[in-house]
Formats: C-alpha cells, sequence, structure tokens
C-alpha cells in the first residue's frame, strides 16, 4: 500500500478515536507516531503539483472514506453514475426483537436490479411469517438461525444456517427467520432493485385486514378465537424462544417436506485458489432453487486485485464485508471513475462496464458480488487477450512481445 494512503487510513482511524473522546479536534488527532499535524491529518485536494487546499467547509470524515474522490486517479475522466451507496447512511427500523436497515433503487438510483436489506435478529427473535413479490437471497453474516419455508406444492421444510451459509426463497414462497442462540445478523437481496421491505406480504397484516367472519368460515372455527390479534407493528421483528433443532421443529406434513434444500453452505464449497486471494461461485448449478440470483465470494489478499473483467449478462451488485479497497469502472467514450469502499458499503457495476477491485489495506478484503441471473458469466480482460490472434492484441496495443508471453490463458481471478 502507497504511503499516501496508508497516511489517510491512519488518519480515519484516528477521527474514530477522536470523535468518541470530547473536545478533541482533528487538528491534535494521536497516530503511533505521537501527534499528527493539521496538515498532515486533513487531506487536501492536491496531487502532483495540481489543485489547492480547501479551507472549508467540508466533512473531511468523507473526504478520508473517500480519497480517490479527492485525489482521483489521473486516469478517471468524464461523467459517471454513482456507484457507491452505505447502509450507514439509511435509517434503522427497530424493534424489541432486533433492527433492519435497507439500500434499494431510492438511495442507489443506479442500482436496478437488485435491493438490499441488514437485518439482526436478537436470540430467539423471530422475523414473521411473510412473502414477497420478489425473490429472496441471503447471506449470514454473523449468528445462527433457523428457517421455515412452503413450497407451491404445500412440502414444508425447515433448516439451520450459520456464518457463510445461504438462503434462497423464491417469489411468493412464504417463509420465517428465527435467531438461535447466538443472535444473528444478515443480508438480504432482493431481485428488484425497486423492492422495499415495506411491500412485504405479513401474515399478521393479513388477519388485521380480514373481517372475522371471513376468518372463521375460513378456519372453521368460532369468530371469538380472532379477539387477541396483535397489531402488524407488534410483529414484524419480535422477540420468541431459540427453536429446537428442525428435527423436532418440523411439522407433520401430508404432502411430505420438501424435495429441494433452500439453504447452501457456502464457506463448505471449495473455493478457486489463486495466490492472493480465493473466490467461490455459487449460482443455480450448485445451489439449484436459486434461479434468479447468482453470487460470487472473494477474499483479496493485501496488494491483491480482482482482474480487470466484465458480466455480459447481469449488473454486479456487491456488498463489501471487511477490509478496504477501491473500484476502478470504464465506461466506455473515455469514461472511467474510482470508488473507495470499507466493510457496510454496497458498490455496483453496469453490465458490460471493465472494472477490477483492487485491496488497498492491510487485511483480507472481503466483498460479495451478486447478480440477477440464474448463471453467473464473466469476461476476463487478461485470458480474452492471450486466446485471441497476437497480432490483433499487438496491432491494436502496440504491446511488447514480453506482455504478449505473460497474458494467462486461464482466467486469473485475483492477480
Amino acid at each position: 500500500m502507497d504511503t499516501k494512503r496508508r497516511k489517510i487510513i491512519q488518519s480515519l482511524a484516528a477521527a474514530g478515536a477522536a470523535a468518541a473522546i470530547p473536545g478533541q479536534t482533528i487538528a491534535s488527532l494521536p497516530s503511533a507516531d505521537g501527534f499528527l499535524t493539521s496538515a498532515d491529518t486533513v487531506p487536501q485536494p492536491i496531487e502532483d503539483g495540481l489543485g489547492a487546499t480547501d479551507p472549508g467547509p467540508r466533512n473531511v470524515t468523507l473526504d478520508l472514506l473517500n480519497p480517490d474522490m479527492l485525489t482521483p486517479p489521473p486516469t478517471d475522466a468524464g461523467d459517471m453514475p454513482n456507484l457507491k451507496f452505505s447502509f450507514s447512511n439509511v435509517p434503522m427500523r427497530l424493534t424489541d426483537g432486533g433492527w433492519a436497515r435497507q439500500v434499494t433503487q431510492v438511495d442507489l438510483p443506479i442500482a436496478t436490479s437488485i435491493a438490499g436489506v441488514n437485518m439482526r435478529l436478537k436470540p430467539g427473535a423471530i422475523r414473521e411469517l411473510h412473502w414477497h413479490p420478489v425473490a429472496e437471497w441471503a447471506y449470514m453474516l454473523v449468528g445462527t438461525a433457523q428457517v421455515t419455508c412452503l413450497d407451491t406444492e404445500g412440502r414444508n421444510f425447515v433448516g439451520n444456517v450459520g456464518v457463510g451459509d445461504l438462503w434462497y426463497f423464491p417469489t411468493g414462497y412464504p417463509h420465517s427467520i428465527q435467531a438461535l442462540n447466538e443472535g444473528c445478523e444478515f443480508l438480504l437481496a432482493f431481485d428488484s432493485g425497486k423492492f422495499s421491505e415495506n411491500d412485504t406480504f405479513l401474515l399478521s397484516d393479513w388477519f388485521t385486514h380480514t373481517p372475522k367472519g371471513v376468518l372463521a368460515k375460513n378456519f372453521g372455527v368460532p369468530q371469538s378465537d380472532f379477539q387477541n390479534l396483535p397489531s402488524p407493528s407488534q410483529r414484524y421483528i419480535y422477540p420468541g424462544r431459540v427453536p429446537g433443532p428442525p428435527s423436532v421443529m418440523r411439522v407433520s406434513d401430508p404432502y411430505g417436506s420438501s424435495p429441494q434444500s433452500f439453504t447452501y453452505r457456502m464457506l463448505a464449497q471449495s473455493p478457486i485458489q489463486t495466490p492472493k486471494g480465493t473466490v467461490r461461485i455459487v449460482d443455480s448449478r450448485s445451489f439449484h432453487i436459486s434461479k434468479t440470483i447468482a453470487a460470487v465470494l472473494q477474499d483479496i489478499e493485501p496488494g491483491g486485485v480482482r482482474e480487470m473483467h466484465w458480466h455480459p449478462n447481469a449488473d454486479e451488485w456487491q456488498y463489501y464485508i471487511e477490509g478496504n479497497g477501491r473500484m476502478t469502472v470504464f465506461g466506455a467514450e473515455g469514461r472511467a471513475r474510482t470508488y473507495d469502499y470499507q466493510a457496510g458499503d454496497v458498490g455496483y457495476a453496469p453490465t458490460n462496464m471493465g472494472h477490477y477491485i483492487e485491496n488497498t489495506g492491510d487485511t483480507t478484503l472481503r466483498f460479495l458480488a451478486l447478480f440477477k441471473t440464474a448463471h453467473f458469466a464473466e469476461v476476463s480482460l487478461a485470458q480474452w487477450m492471450a486466446v485471441t490472434p497476437p497480432e490483433l492484441v499487438q496491432g491494436d496495443l502496440n504491446l511488447p512481445q514480453e506482455v504478449m508471453n505473460a497474458l494467462p490463458k486461464k482466467k486469473p481471478f485475483i492477480v
């Protein structure tokens, strides 16, 4: 990592520490070397003799988080849509059982294909029985949970999931999520950027808006049995008791259990190993029920780069789990822009736009790339060049033979 970026990251860490100390100013932020001067601490829009200081007003914290916006690489050019948004910039929905927040097309307008929800459940807490007008895909970030689902043939499913596990519920399939002993936090992805959690069909909501006489006829019981229905505002995410194992919780079903699993152990899948990291690809060929979302979990070691590539069949919606990275997106017609990402950020690369992701920190960069498609597909720039007649490549780029000899004929993924 270059000295300039290292100082910026150190300054950001110091800024976070200072924020917790009343009265401490940016100009007196502590560092490993003692105290940084104001000039060292506050980044300035100056690069190679270009630019000038910014005396303010300004948001120094955001400048520290986005160094490639403050001083863009000289190769950046033209107008590009915003391709970054953070879950920290949206409001939390707080309940007595946990919380939820979402990033949709309202927040990141370019993200038309996928909307994301980040949710936390306390131990035993229940995300009430519900279904969606779109499909739901999920990745478990922390803890464990039990999920239930019913398919359209009336067959039920109960399964437990832990860190790195996935679940997928097709459009309209009713389901629930309940945290186990340690509670849980997970990422949900829905196959429409316009989707909002408020569009969910909730069991309690339907009961509340159905006449009790109709409920009595539908279920063959007296109307008085529906006198204590809860308000939907009391459900959504609410406290509960930690459930037993799936073998105990599964209810006898005359149609039988669903023959298809709605969960998948992503971390149990053998990764593609590279000298600078690992890649795990999961789509409908491995997780058969997942017909509308394909996923790639990528771990990039310090100094590594997710190679230059593009996706011909779907936009890429990213969720950054840990580490620091930056992505440059090439938009054709002389346009390119670089964005910086940290844990909790959402990134986006539109279909066919070339891009790469670089680990700019000192620890592993882990992120998910999601695609609204049944099958993951990508084109590797280096591999394409390697298996194309060299006369064409050299004619386009005037490359020396040394570069041609170094081109890999297999996709390198991470370099």
